[in-house]
């Protein structure tokens, strides 16, 4: 049974007639518990009272727990963590940058929603809205592990939402911006050139995530669907996303001394619906089958010499192409470079994604189809229901040949690539 005893204060190394008050418990080991800092023998032993009845009931948090501080904690929980690599890179950079120096020395029990809401309303004021948030509901994930782990009783972030944050400081694009014209993505391919330039086509008419295409290997490419249709078969090229291997992981590791170094590595693709098979329209099967005729590597997209990419080195080849270059004369070792006007100012693979996926809508694909293409669970119990069919896909691969049939009609264009 909790009991309370004095606590005198000490000045000067001799006892005062001053004191407060400490409550004695037991605890689920038969160890015993303390708790100083009471003014009253009746609150103290009232507190005592009540984590015993909380002992019995299961619903006890050890005190000393849920005063850890959120940096000790966040340690603990993400080394508890599995994540893609680039899903943990991803975390400690909102952590180390934005969420750590805030709240490192608050202990878990201490923090609450009004003061996270009041650093986040803060933090947009410097960065993006979707950075605040993702910042948030991270903390909030990280809490709702101490919860799992006894630390705290509750979780005060659950639930709650960040409304009426400050102006987004990102420039947002316009519509027109992100949905890319089939046009657009032609002239783009052709300032690329074959090899790089087909990288761009094939995101847009597929619709595969960047990783899935910077990973994808020659054998798991121009496969074939074979589905029985109308007393015959269909059959149409496919592109595969291993199970096992269909992604390129590109993220940092740290090292046993906590120093952060790069990692690139085949992984399995981002969740159980994006292992696939895409279909691929004729005149794009027409151009990989030429590509790899013609290409030494294992790999379909890669540098001219072979190499993984990293994005950063992507990103140096499809700025200037995208957002237009000035003439550059020729130089040593380099040759001249005519000047590119603009034909899709900030475009990047992603919105490539986004352009893919939004010509599926214009050219009305079924939607259980299309979510299936892009690698996306199809939502309530209709996903389990409704599966894709030979005409659905027929119609897709029409749709999406004619959208490249009809750019190039009004580009005048006999072929893509000159010569």
């Amino acid at each position: 049974m909790a009991y309370a005893e004095k606590v005198f204060k000490v000045r000067n190394g001799k006892k005062t007639k001053q004191f407060t008050w400490r409550v004695r418990y037991k605890k689920p080991d038969g160890s015993w518990g303390s708790e100083p800092g009471f003014p009253t023998k009746r609150l103290a032993e009232d507190w005592g009272e009540q984590q015993e009845a909380a002992i019995r009931e299961g619903r006890w948090v050890d005190p000393d727990l849920s005063r850890t501080r959120f940096g000790a904690f966040v340690k603990e929980w993400m080394e508890a963590q599995k994540p893609r690599g680039r899903t943990t890179m991803n975390r400690w950079e909102r952590l180390e940058t934005h969420i750590l120096p805030q709240w490192k020395d608050t202990p878990l029990i201490a923090l609450n929603w009004f003061d996270v809401e009041a650093w986040a309303r803060g933090l947009a004021l410097t960065v993006a809205r979707s950075t605040v948030r993702d910042c948030v509901q991270l903390m909030s994930r990280i809490v709702n592990g101490a919860v799992d782990k006894r630390y705290l009783a509750v979780n005060p972030l659950a639930g709650r939402r960040l409304t009426g944050l400050p102006g987004d400081t990102a420039t947002k694009k316009s519509d027109e911006e992100q949905v890319a014209e089939p046009e657009v993505v032609l002239e783009l391919a052709r300032r690329l050139g074959p090899v790089y330039g087909l990288h761009v086509i094939t995101t847009a008419w597929t619709g595969l995530r960047w990783e899935e295409l910077a990973g994808l290997q020659r054998r798991n490419t121009l496969l074939e669907r074979r589905q029985k249709h109308d007393g015959g078969w269909f059959t149409c090229p496919v592109i595969r996303i291993d199970k096992e291997e269909g992604a390129l992981a590109e993220y940092y590791v740290r090292d046993e001394g906590g120093k952060r170094r790069s990692y690139r590595a085949l992984e399995p693709p981002k969740n159980a619906k994006s292992a696939r098979d895409v279909d691929v329209p004729p005149f794009l099967a027409q151009l990989l089958e030429k590509h790899l005729a013609d290409w030494p590597y294992d790999f379909v997209f890669t540098t001219k010499t072979g190499k993984w990419w990293w994005r950063s080195y992507w990103f140096e080849v499809l700025r200037p192409a995208a957002d237009g270059r000035p003439e550059r004369p020729k130089g040593r070792g380099r040759p001249a470079s005519p000047e590119w006007k603009p034909v899709a100012p900030g475009l990047t693979m992603r919105d490539l994604r986004h352009t893919h996926d939004s010509w599926q809508e214009e050219i009305d694909v079924r939607p259980v189809l299309g979510y299936e293409q892009m690698g996306h669970k199809y939502p309530g119990i209709k996903g389990t229901y409704r599966h894709p069919t030979p005409p659905m896909r027929k119609q897709r691969l029409e749709g999406l040949q004619g959208l490249y049939e009809r750019a190039m009609r009004n580009l005048g264009w006999e072929s893509i690539w000159e010569g």
